[in-house]
């Protein structure tokens, strides 16, 4: 039978003594821990081991014998360390020895009573396997199912047999606290015998860590509790704050700053692991948000974005080298600075007839800007690229953005003295990080093209219920109908006059659906490029959010704390000679570090395939950017 010793690589060179560790027998594998150095009493090292293993519910003890014969002189301790096994009798007894003036070693295992041989004394083949005692302590071994490039099997049953081992030396911490400048009755050799180095600035860090957890902790649950009042709960406040990109980012900030100043204990690597990213992460962000808000209040930047927001729709230079289907993007991307809806536009427009405005910059660029949306509606209420519409029909639809065209201008007027200020409160957000800051753009960015989506939604609508129009037509004319109880298309007898009557709407509707059609084009694109444009915004506060920074960190600097499993190399390989392997640590991929440490983002955005894009495209469906997948749709 071969055993297998795990030997720690800072007790090559430690004076002889008893190797302490424990006995894995489902593994047939010993882990040599310490080793106990001369002088003691028995009764002291049974009384130490008792202490660790009610500390550390690790079951400890003597597994034998270490003689390091290059710095020991008398030839009779060897056969004095052979006698100890009578006092801790422990199955199989481990005689390890290094020769001296040789680099080679010699193992065995001894077992002093075999079934059904009594008084008889047998030995095992030892395979010695060398490992660095400090690397597998402080690493965490990670489960190959959470490895995408390792496969079950051999390489499960391996991962479970190191198992063991890591678990056996990281649960053993309370050993290791003990060097050789303690005053004990027992003096022992492990990773520590160095010494325990330690800074003051970090012995002070950990004093206070407790207080101010406690304190912000505190001061957190104030916060909820004045997040949770019922005057939040009143009608519309509930709704808005389900909208809006910068409470969903708040929200989960406060949740990240519970967890990582609650004042309980983490339970796993795991947990703490998660903490420690989550802290990064904010420290992270708030750094960058810093940044940008020194930019921002440096140079009168702030000043100079309000002046060049509302004229920055002028593109007159570039106008005459713009094609005339680009021409339609680019004029209705101009319609990009509305802040309020529909309804509140009609109040302010009455508010702006009573109390004209008086900003000059504004005046000298609305005009611009309204001249070129009624050439761009001109030219889609004429024969836009040869394509022959429905006089009537575009008429009216090119008249009624018109409307909202004029609404929108006035608005302008209306807001032209206030975007500084909105701006310089914009920026001020940013200390409370860069997730918050690009938030708030997400949000003002929704805000400023309502008025597209509002031209969307009506193009969609009606578009959608042309399709619908000429679907359930088309099931006329082929003998079927809608089973709306059923949910399937069944067989149905039609008369005459409900024919001539479906034909004449069959035939309505396709001539009507090429105008229908290319307004729902043009806006269909322009809600297209802004849910784009908001979707890099937040993949950008995603990816702030959710990346472990700190794993990251640890997987460059320090690669073995994370471990993914370990490798041999062979030391010594010879006939007559016991086998010796140093097993060293494999560190985890980055792209496992990433999916396994990822942390969990707001998620307030959808995920649709591109093949459900497309359908909702193709038959009018609204892409609502706030829904989650499985939310109810229209």
């Amino acid at each position: 039978m071969v055993l297998k010793a795990f030997f720690p690589t800072c007790c090559t060179s430690a004076d002889s003594g008893l190797l302490v560790g424990r006995w894995v027998p489902e593994q047939s594998s010993a882990v040599v821990l310490a080793v106990v150095h001369f002088p003691f009493i028995p009764i002291q090292v049974k009384e130490l081991l008792a202490q660790v293993q009610q500390a550390s519910r690790v079951s400890l003890a003597v597994l034998g014998t270490w003689c390091h014969r290059q710095q020991e002189s008398e030839e009779s301790l060897g056969h004095f360390l052979e006698g100890l096994g009578a006092i801790f009798s422990h199955e199989p007894w481990l005689q390890l020895c290094r020769e001296r003036g040789s680099k080679f070693w010699s193992c065995k295992a001894t077992h002093q009573q075999r079934p059904g041989t009594p008084g008889v004394s047998s030995e095992d083949h030892v395979m010695l396997i060398f490992y660095d005692q400090r690397k597998v302590l402080l690493s965490h071994l990670h489960s190959p199912t959470v490895l995408p490039d390792c496969q079950a099997g051999d390489a499960t049953a391996s991962a479970e047999g190191l198992a063991a081992i890591f678990d056996t030396v990281s649960r053993s911490e309370v050993l290791f606290c003990k060097n050789q400048f303690d005053e004990g009755p027992v003096r022992l050799s492990h990773w520590q015998s160095e010494g325990v180095e330690a800074s003051i600035l970090v012995e002070l860090a950990k004093q206070a860590s407790g207080p101010v957890c406690l304190l912000v902790a505190c001061l957190l649950s104030l916060v909820s509790a004045s997040g949770s009042c019922r005057l939040w709960k009143l009608w519309p406040l509930p709704f808005i704050a389900s909208k809006l990109s910068t409470c969903e980012q708040l929200r989960h900030r406060l949740e990240h700053l519970t967890l990582v100043f609650s004042t309980q204990k983490a339970q796993s690597p795991a947990q703490l692991m998660r903490k420690a990213n989550m802290l990064v992460s904010m420290l992270l962000d708030v750094a960058l948000g810093l940044t940008l808000l020194s930019w921002l209040h440096s140079s009168n930047r702030i000043g100079q974005l309000a002046n060049a927001l509302i004229p920055m729709a002028d593109a007159t230079g570039l106008w005459p080298f713009v094609s005339a289907p680009a021409r339609a993007c680019v004029h209705w991307a101009c319609l990009g600075l509305e802040l309020v809806p529909l309804s509140s536009l009609l109040v302010l427009m009455l508010i702006l007839t009573a109390h004209p405005s008086n900003n000059n910059n504004t005046t000298a660029a609305s005009p611009h800007v309204a001249e070129e949306l009624q050439h761009l509606l001109q030219w889609l209420m004429g024969a836009p690229a040869g394509l022959k519409m429905n006089r009537a029909l575009d008429q009216v639809l090119g008249r009624f953005f018109l409307y909202h065209i004029h609404l929108w201008i006035s608005y302008i007027h209306l807001m032209s003295p206030f975007i500084e200020r909105i701006l310089w409160h914009v920026g001020l957000s940013a200390c409370l990080g860069l997730t918050v800051a690009l938030s708030i753009l997400s949000d003002i960015l929704a805000l400023l093209t309502f008025h597209i989506y509002c031209f969307y939604v009506y193009g969609a609508r009606l578009y959608c219920l042309k399709i619908c129009g000429l679907s359930s037509l088309w099931r006329l004319f082929r003998g079927k109908k809608w089973n709306v109880l059923r949910q399937r298309v069944d067989s149905c007898s039609y008369d005459l006059d409900q024919l001539f009557i479906g034909t004449l709407l069959f035939t309505i509707l396709v001539f009507l659906l090429p105008t229908t059609a290319l307004y729902y084009l043009v806006f269909t694109l322009l809600r297209l490029l802004v849910v784009t444009v908001q979707g890099l915004i937040h993949l950008l506060v995603d990816l702030i959010n959710s990346l472990p920074l700190y794993s990251l960190g640890l997987r460059l600097c320090r690669p073995y704390r994370l471990a993914a499993g370990v490798k041999f190399h062979v030391l010594e390989h010879e006939a007559g000679r016991p086998l010796r392997l140093l097993m060293q640590i494999n560190p985890l991929p980055y792209s496992s570090v990433v999916h396994t440490y990822r942390l969990p983002s707001s998620g307030c955005h959808p995920k649709h395939s591109w093949g459900s894009l497309c359908r909702k495209l193709f038959f009018g469906e609204l892409i609502y950017p706030w829904k989650q997948r499985g939310d109810k749709q229209d």
